[in-house]
Parts: structure tokens; C-alpha cells; sequence
């Protein structure tokens, strides 16, 4: 089986973002399946902790990586840019100290806010920082899901079909992109 590490740039219990994610792993066809790793309990990067024993959040997040055919990101935006929490995760994850796990995996990202841009800047900021990280990242489809709470309702369920589409789309290229590497 094909697992995907499904990355959510939201630590809120309601989060529109790990909402997407839930319905991607919906989606997906048989052999392969998404685990939703939650960034909660992963410290602030200090090349520090490197030294050592790895916190143990770090090792189950770089081993879920390791382990993980791809990654799919879905992170809102803030001020423009993509969420600390997943810079965060992103450092632990690339950083020359403990290897660079995400030098050519594959990576898609979408992303979900309440604002009527979505999250076109944040995603922009996202694909500099995977292309410094290496990464594979799918280019197409783009999924800036504004105004989010018109399509996602406190359940955290996705009502929209043309969304639910292009979330289709964007995994079928992240699983393209995974079976080329592996």
C-alpha cells in the first residue's frame, strides 16, 4: 500500500484546511491511503535539539516522511503567506543537520481560507520554500479554495462537486508523480 503524509498548516480543531485532507483521503483509490500527521506537539526548530536524541515528535514526523510515498499540504494563509506551524514542519523536515527528507519527493498542495483570494499568496510562498527544500512539487492542478465556510460546513464536510473534482485531479497527479519516483 501507498501511503501519502497529509500535512495540514492549521492547528484549529475546526480547521477548513485538515477538513480537505479528511476528504481527500475520500478520494483516494484503492493501495493507497493518506495519514494526517498532526504538527501540534513538533518544537520550534532549533538546530540545537539536532544534537542528540531528536524529540520524539520530530522522529515520528521525519519517519512518517521516510516511510510516505508523497505529501499532500493543504495550509490557509496568514498575512499573506502560508502558517508558521508548517514553516515549522518544513525546516524539520529539510534541515542540512539531520538530511533533507523532502529533496525530490513529491509534494501537493491546496489550501482553504475565509478570505476572497483563498490562499494564492500563502501557496506562492509555500512553492519557493519547497523549491529550496528540492522538492517535487505537482504544478497543476491549483486548488485556492476561497470562502471557505460557504463550502465546508461545521462538520467539516466538503459540499462542493467542483471542488471535490479538482481535489480529485490534484491527487491523481501526486500519485502520477509518486509511482515516476518510486
Amino acid at each position: 500500500m501507498t501511503q501519502i503524509i497529509g500535512i495540514s498548516g492549521s492547528l484549529r480543531k475546526a480547521s477548513y484546511n485538515t477538513s480537505l485532507l479528511r476528504t481527500a483521503s475520500e478520494l483516494l483509490p484503492d493501495g493507497i491511503s493518506i495519514q494526517i500527521f498532526d504538527l501540534s506537539p513538533l518544537p520550534l526548530y532549533n538546530d540545537d535539539l539536532s544534537k542528540g536524541d531528536l524529540p520524539s515528535a520530530v522522529n515520528d514526523f521525519r519517519n512518517s516522511i521516510k516511510r510516505s510515498g508523497g505529501v499532500l499540504i493543504a495550509s490557509p494563509e496568514y498575512n499573506y503567506s502560508f502558517t508558521g506551524v508548517l514553516k515549522n514542519a518544513l525546516d524539520w523536515a529539510s534541515t542540512d543537520t539531520l538530511g533533507n527528507l523532502l529533496t525530490g519527493k513529491p509534494i501537493a498542495i491546496m489550501g482553504a481560507s475565509r478570505s476572497v483570494f483563498g490562499t494564492v499568496r500563502g501557496q506562492l510562498h509555500l512553492r519557493q520554500v519547497l523549491i529550496a527544500a528540492d522538492a517535487n512539487v505537482v504544478q497543476r492542478p491549483e486548488i485556492y479554495i476561497r470562502r471557505a465556510q460557504t463550502v465546508i460546513d461545521e462538520h467539516g464536510n466538503l459540499s462542493d462537486d467542483y471542488t471535490r473534482e479538482k481535489i480529485q485531479s490534484l491527487l491523481a497527479a501526486l500519485i502520477k508523480r509518486i509511482k515516476a519516483t518510486a
